[in-house]
Formats: C-alpha cells, structure tokens, sequence
C-alpha cells in the first residue's frame, strides 16, 4: 500500500490548527492556562481534534453525552458546545483539582448548565446509571487499562448511531511494540485489536493528535 498521507512539521500543523472553524478565545484562554501547569498541560486534547468533537457532536444531533476523563475541561466544553440549549453532559473524573480550572471556564462560556461533574471512579458512576439506550455520543480520555471496561458499560447505554470516541489509540507509536510489558500500551493493543471484531460497531482510527479512534454503534438492522 503506498503511503498517502502527507506529513506535517510544526509550520504545516500550525496551517492545520489554524484552518479550523471553531476559533473560540474561551478555548484558547483554557488551553494556555493548562499548558502553564507544566508537563502535565500535554494531557489536554489537541486543538483540532476538539474542533472534530464539536463538529461531530452536532452532526448527529446529540442531547445526551458522556466524558471519562475531564482533566482541565477543554474537550467538556468543546463537547458542551455542540450540545443543544437543553443538552445534557456526564463529566466522570477523580480530582477535583484539575476541573475546577474548567468549571471557571464552561461557566464563562454560559454552558456550565449543560455539565454535570461527578467526581469518583468513573466505572462505578457508570455501573449506577440505567443501562437502557441513553446517550448519543461518548468521549473515553482517561487511564489506558480502563478503557475496555468503559467501552463494554457505555455500549448498551448508547443509542443506535451513537458515536464512542478513544483518544490516545496510538499512544506515541508504542502500540506497534507487541513485545512491550507497559501495561497501558498492551491495553491499547488489545482494545485496538478487539475493535476490528466487535460486530455491534464499526470503527475507524484517524491519526489525529496521538490518535483518535471513532466508534458508531450499528443499528438492529446492522447487526
């Protein structure tokens, strides 16, 4: 298969990011007050891949979303935007130090009434929910090794067409190293790997930031 892709240098990426419809101030306010917290500031999504959740939120029209993983609340408020006046979003994380950085900011966007934040482990604030049919799009950011837990609860708790999205699916490249002992690379490689059978779903794995795979739940007839 010969490559068609084309590879991008910083100037390139920049061309890219800057090529994006949802040039909001409150993001990039958001952004530089994560990236000042140091290091950690790389766990926030990329730029145009939260323009992609916007856009994808409102392309199938979904009121109800779910977040595992909110860290400083960039891609909350990227997935808020996109939700209708009477949306609703599920934020699942552990510290409360790091989303209050985002409270301040979803508030300052007036979509503060759409989140709703719930501190604790996220598998048990999914294992509480009801699992009839109830949300149209899900945004899974949070501990590798978890992430096949969250998949399997969320699927029956998703609606036919409903859109799962994984972030960090290449996991800087390390996913191609079969013979790794990183337990979240091994994680990744077998979520990848299960993916491809699931036959409630289709997916597919775009090379956007550190990788982002999109999974749409069939429909009865489909399945």
């Amino acid at each position: 298969m010969s490559d068609k892709f084309t590879r991008l240098d910083p100037e390139l990426y920049a061309y890219v990011v800057a090529h994006r419809s949802e040039q909001d101030p409150i993001l990039a306010d958001l952004a530089a007050e994560t990236a000042g917290l140091g290091a950690i500031g790389h766990m926030q999504i990329a730029p145009e891949q939260g323009a992609l959740m916007t856009l994808l939120v409102r392309a199938v029209g979904a009121r109800n979303a779910v977040e595992i993983g909110t860290f400083t609340g960039y891609s909350a408020l990227c997935v808020a935007r996109g939700l209708p006046e009477d949306g609703r979003l599920l934020c699942c994380d552990l510290s409360e130090e790091w989303t209050a950085i985002g409270r301040h900011y979803w508030e300052r966007a007036g979509v503060g009434r759409k989140i709703e934040l719930r501190i604790g482990p996220a598998l048990d604030t999914l294992r509480a929910l009801p699992r009839g049919e109830q949300f149209d799009f899900a945004f899974i950011d949070a501990d590798k090794t978890g992430y096949r837990d969250y998949y399997e609860e969320l699927v029956p708790r998703l609606r036919p067409n409903g859109l799962v999205l994984f972030d960090n699916v290449l996991w800087s490249g390390s996913v191609l190293h079969a013979d790794t002992a990183d337990e979240s690379t091994r994680a990744l490689r077998a979520l990848n790997d299960a993916l491809l059978g699931d036959r409630r779903v289709e997916s597919v794995m775009l090379p956007i930031s550190d990788g982002l795979t999109i999974v749409r739940k069939r429909t009865p007839s489909e399945a």
